[in-house]
C-alpha cells in the first residue's frame, strides 16, 4: 500500500489497476459493503469506483480534487453516506463536512453514519433552495454535489456562490439523462461546461465510464 497522489487517499497497485482506500476513522466499522484492511496498526476502508463517483474520477485520472486534511465540504446529495463517508475519512477529525439530502428515507441512514463519525453532520433540505439551510452551514473549502435534478447547475452554481470560500475547490458529477435524455451526453457535457466557465475556473473533467454511464465528473476551482 502507498499513499496516493491525492493526500488522505491510500492504493494497491495491481497489474492494470488498483484500489483505493482510506483510512477508516471509526475502527472496525463500515458504511456500506466496503471491505477492511490492516496495515502497520491501522485500519483502511476500501473505496469502491462503482459505488461512488468520486473514487471512479480518481481511477479514471483526474489531475485534482482538491480535498485536503482538515477541510471544511458542504457535500449535496449526501444520500446515504457512501462516498460522503469517504470524504470523512479524508478531511479527518479536524476537517467537517455538511452532508445534505432532501429524501427523508436515505437522511434516515445518513444519521446513523454521523452519528459515527463526529465529523459530519445531517442536513434534510433542497438543495436547489440553498436560502433555507444557509444559517447552518459555514463558508467551505469544498462544494460536492452529486444530484439527479434537470436543473443540476443551476443548483451547483448556487450553492458555490453562497458558501464556497474564493480559491476553494468545486466538484459536480453531472448526470447527462437527469438533464434530457433526448440529447446525447457529449453536448450535454459540453453545454454544462459552458454554463460553469461563466463563474468558475474549470480545473479538469473526466467521463466516469465504464463505472457511471452518461456520467462527468467537473473539478471547479472558485477565483
Amino acid at each position: 500500500m502507498r499513499q496516493s497522489r491525492f493526500p488522505g487517499i491510500f492504493e494497491i497497485k495491481k497489474k492494470k489497476s488498483s484500489i483505493l482506500l482510506t483510512k477508516n476513522l471509526t475502527l472496525g466499522k463500515i458504511v456500506y459493503t466496503e471491505k477492511l484492511l490492516k496495515e502497520n496498526n491501522k485500519e483502511f476502508r476500501d473505496w469502491d469506483p462503482r459505488k461512488s463517483k468520486l473514487a471512479a474520477g480518481i481511477v479514471k485520472g483526474i489531475k485534482e480534487i482538491g480535498i485536503r486534511p482538515n477541510d471544511t465540504i458542504l457535500y449535496l446529495g449526501a444520500s446515504t453516506g457512501t462516498t460522503s463517508s469517504h470524504v470523512s475519512d479524508i478531511v479527518g477529525k479536524d476537517g467537517f463536512i455538511f452532508a445534505l439530502d432532501f429524501a427523508p428515507r436515505v437522511v434516515r441512514d445518513l444519521v446513523y453514519v454521523c452519528e459515527e463519525r463526529k465529523n459530519m453532520t445531517p442536513l434534510l433540505g433542497d438543495a436547489n433552495q440553498p436560502q433555507t439551510y444557509a444559517q447552518f452551514i459555514t463558508p467551505v473549502d469544498i462544494v460536492f454535489q452529486d444530484i439527479a435534478q434537470k436543473n443540476q447547475t443551476e443548483i451547483f452554481l448556487k450553492n458555490t456562490d453562497l458558501f464556497l470560500k474564493k480559491g476553494g475547490y468545486a466538484l459536480l458529477a453531472v448526470k447527462a439523462r437527469s438533464i434530457d435524455v433526448t440529447k446525447e451526453p457529449r453536448k450535454i457535457f459540453k453545454q454544462v461546461r459552458k454554463e460553469l466557465e461563466q463563474k468558475l475556473q474549470i480545473i479538469d473533467e473526466k467521463y466516469l465510464g465504464p463505472f457511471e454511464k452518461d456520467h462527468t465528473l467537473f473539478v471547479c476551482k472558485k477565483n
